[in-house]
């Protein structure tokens, strides 16, 4: 059965025992609904899932059932005595997305454990605990312990882990939808799995605040019997809760045609912060978090405290920033998705997001750090960077006063993680394939696993697959006399675990500062500041200087796996462009830009120059409408235009534009190029593409075909680095390729190499290896988009505008002035092509 708010009565669930009643009371609190039904849903031994408002005590009811038990328990064994010292293992796990989050729960869950002085011990465990710690955690574990998917893998594929797991009575996720819905929530899937074969009447409780597939997570907390239907947790949701207060900003200053800087906004952003007590200010990527807390500090003339944070700056320094925001010690903090979830400051009293939120489910998580009070709004800020985003931006803000969620589907479980787990399990404890097989399709993305694929991915993590086989680097499980397989040899479990994980960041170097400026690299010492992507320092030379936490820094060169700067120097400094920093534009934001550039009806909420922008378009050129999709072909200079305006996200409209250089390059249209937005794409040509349309000699039928799809994109792919690249990482996550050993670590550049000469064997000798297959697949999921791309074909089939014009049109100068830019510099610098676009702006808007 589920329940939602309408069930929950407000004399819901189980009444409080003491302490814990007194301590409600004592505060003038009274316990909330769906904290007591959640709590009677858990000690008749069902699992939950939580949908709530930020504010609405989610944290609270997810543990509420676990300090009841674990005080009642204790208070039975011994009344009165203190807590007992039998040697037992964790009662509860929490398991959190961020290691910011799980810190952040330990500071708030310790002061009303202190207050009731609950015989509860709480202890985080995460990348950054000193290995010290952890072994420790293991010889005497805490009653709950606050982790990550990591950790848990880690856990599980110890010999330990029977004893640790023995007594586990609840597992409580943190953000369920923001776990689940790539490769780490699998991994998370398998290991959730393994727990309850220690743990048989192990409770799942999920807590979640934005979710757009509640019977997925549902569905995901529980076991599942292949073939059935799915098995579905209880549910409870909770409406509600203070409308946000979401405003655009309204400036006088120009809004840019491209870029995603928004430096054009620094001064009215820099006054909200000064009217508020404190402003989170989200973005995107590291690179914009990095020139937006640049440009603030260079008018910071109040000498505000204003922090920065994000992945790649060193751990110390985001505790440092995360501990000064606890403090209320800073007026504003500049962070990307570090800091989307759940980290409870009540003092932010504002969300600032520059740059379009990509998603409506992103902006509501991010509005819900302001402001953690149910029964008051939120406040937020969004600063479009450009004049598509605007129309972004407003979408977003419709959709999150309707209530509308994008949050991406779960999917299925991928071969590679399957692999890893494998591995893991081997290294627990001998296992049999029957045995695992039928605990891996428990788990809700694997459900729909078969026996064959099962068999193919266990025979690849023993011998590497057929291609493999000879080489005995690749056997790393072997089976024995009596069936079961176990790790090849000691080594294996050891490189297991320094290469546990599914997130597979960009190859970086640590970043060390020393003091001595064109000494080079051979001056040793200095703090580590973060770490950069290494392809973005081997395009530097000696003398060149970037911005990096806050401050420009004087690159000196490489030395093993350091990036060594000193302070200062000379000249515009570049930005780091960060290869995982770019959120896709959702399917929902993107149909609903579509809908509001057919409706002029809704531009009245527009700000004027972007309204007048739509009105010149529709005058000289055309709007489309929902569904159709518009082309314009128009000359410039010596180059001929094909516009389009898809909007369906930059990684489909990049495939689209490889996808019709092909096909135009067939045709003779000679193309020398395209670019591509999260809105619009252009492909330019030496021939007028155009005028070969209305002759006859291109067909738009045929050009836009879905049957680009087949061969068309295979013989591409073929060509392209793309499908190797994905290899690499599949390869990493399966355990076939490891970067890191004892005491040392492979560079990028090694990786590279290794994967690419396995991929060639294996596309030679084993086109179908298991490990081919998966990337395939996620070239398709991520990299290409195609399953997006396959639904925009098929909607505009038969609805294709063609509009050729003399010269540029108004919608077209955004993708114009994006051609040429350098991926690094462009960011930072809107002006780049700044006498270009002034001719551009005045031929199309004249």
């Amino acid at each position: 059965m589920n329940n939602d708010s309408a069930d929950i009565g407000e004399n819901a669930g189980s009444s409080l025992p003491e302490p814990f009643s007194g301590w409600f009371s004592g505060r003038g609190w009274e316990p909330r609904p769906h904290q007591l039904a959640l709590l009677q849903k858990a000690q008749s031994g069902l699992s939950s899932l939580l949908i709530a408002p930020t504010g609405a005590g989610k944290t609270l009811a997810g543990f509420l059932p676990s300090l009841i038990d674990i005080t009642l328990k204790e208070e039975k064994r011994r009344p009165g005595a203190a807590r007992s010292s039998a040697r037992r293992g964790i009662h509860t796990l929490y398991v959190s997305p961020l290691k910011a989050l799980a810190i952040d729960i330990e500071r708030n869950l310790a002061n009303p454990v202190a207050d009731m002085a609950l015989p509860v011990r709480i202890e985080t465990r995460t990348g950054d605990t000193p290995s010290s710690k952890r072994q420790r955690q293991k010889r005497d574990p805490p009653d709950i312990l606050l982790t990550t998917p990591e950790q848990i893998a880690l856990l599980i594929a110890s010999r330990e882990a029977g004893l640790l797991f023995g007594d586990l009575k609840f597992v409580i996720f943190d953000e369920l939808h923001s776990l689940v819905t790539s490769k780490r929530g699998h991994l998370l899937s398998l290991g959730l799995a393994r727990l309850r074969r220690h743990s048989p009447g192990l409770r799942t409780i999920g807590l979640s605040a934005t979710v757009a597939e509640p019977e997925a997570l549902q569905a995901w907390l529980m076991p599942q019997v292949a073939q059935d239907a799915p098995v579905l947790a209880e549910r409870i949701v909770i409406a509600g809760g203070a409308k946000p207060e979401i405003t655009i900003l309204r400036t006088d200053e120009r809004v840019p045609w491209s870029g995603h800087s928004a430096r054009y906004a620094m001064a009215d952003v820099y006054q909200a912060i000064r009217e508020h007590q404190t402003t989170l200010l989200f973005v995107n990527t590291r690179s914009q978090a990095e020139l937006l807390f640049r440009e603030l500090w260079r008018i910071n003339e109040d000498d505000l405290p204003i922090a920065l944070h994000h992945g790649s700056l060193d751990a110390s320094q985001r505790r440092k920033v995360e501990a000064a925001m606890a403090g209320n010690k800073l007026r504003a903090v500049v962070a990307t998705s570090t800091l989307d979830l759940g980290i409870d400051w009540g003092d932010v009293d504002l969300v600032v997001h520059v740059g379009a939120p990509k998603g409506a489910s992103r902006l509501a998580q991010r509005i819900g750090r302001s402001n953690h009070r149910m029964d008051e709004p939120s406040r937020a800020i969004l600063v479009p960077a450009n004049r598509f985003e605007v129309m972004e931006c407003q979408a977003a803000l419709d959709a999150n006063y309707l209530g509308a969620q994008d949050t991406p589907p779960v999917g299925d479980g991928t071969y590679d993680v399957l692999a890893q787990h494998i591995l893991g399990m081997a290294c627990a404890e001998p296992f049999t394939a029957d045995a695992l097989f039928t605990e891996v399709t428990t788990a809700e993305p694997y459900r729909s696993l078969g026996r064959d694929q099962f068999d193919r991915v266990l025979d690849f993590v023993a011998t590497g697959g057929y291609a493999l086989k000879t080489y005995d680097r690749y056997a790393r499980i072997r089976v024995t006399k009596d069936g079961t397989w176990r790790v090849s040899n000691p080594r294996i479990a050891q490189q297991y675990r320094l290469n546990i994980g599914t997130i597979i960041e960009a190859p970086e170097l640590k970043i060390r500062l020393t003091k001595h400026s064109g000494r080079g690299v051979n001056v040793r010492g200095g703090p580590v500041l973060g770490k950069i992507e290494e392809s973005f320092v081997e395009m530097m030379s000696p003398g060149d200087t970037f911005l990096f936490a806050g401050r420009v820094l004087r690159f000196e060169g490489i030395r093993e796996n350091e990036c060594i700067v000193s302070k200062g120097g000379t000249g515009s400094p570049k930005i780091p462009a960060y290869a995982g920093g770019k959120f896709p534009l959702s399917t929902y934001l993107a149909d609903q830009v579509r809908s509001m550039l057919a409706d002029p009806g809704s531009w009245q909420a527009l700000p004027d120059q972007v309204r007048e922008w739509l009105e010149i378009q529709r005058r000289k050129s055309v709007l489309p409408k929902q569904g159709e999709l518009l082309i314009e072909t128009f000359p410039n200079a010596d180059r001929f235009y094909m516009m389009m305006y898809p909007f369906e996200g930059r990684l489909a409209h990049q495939t689209l534009g490889m996808l019709l250089t092909r096909r135009l390059e067939r045709a003779r249209a000679r193309p020398l190029g395209f670019v591509a937005t999260d809105y619009a794409m252009s492909v330019w040509g030496l021939r007028d593409m155009g005028l070969m349309i209305e002759r006859g000699e291109l067909s738009l039928a045929e050009l836009f075909d879905e049957d680009m799809l087949g061969d068309d994109l295979e013989a591409w792919l073929a060509e392209s680095w793309m499908l190797k690249r994905t290899f690499r990482n599949c390869a990493m996550i399966a355990g076939l390729i490891e970067r890191r050993y004892p005491g040392q670590e492979k560079t990028g550049r090694q990786i590279t190499v290794s994967a690419d000469l396995i991929y060639d064997v294996l596309r030679s000798h084993e086109p179908d290896h298991i490990l081919l297959q998966a990337t395939r697949t996620d070239a398709a999921a991520g990299l290409l988009d195609i399953r997006r791309l396959a639904d925009m074909l098929s909607r505009i089939k038969g609805r294709i505008i063609l509009n050729r014009l003399d010269q540029i049109s108004p919608l077209a100068v955004p993708v114009m002035l994006e051609i040429g830019k350098e991926p690094v510099s462009g960011e930072a610098h809107d002006d780049i092509l700044a006498e270009a676009a002034d001719e551009i702006i005045a031929e199309a808007m004249g």
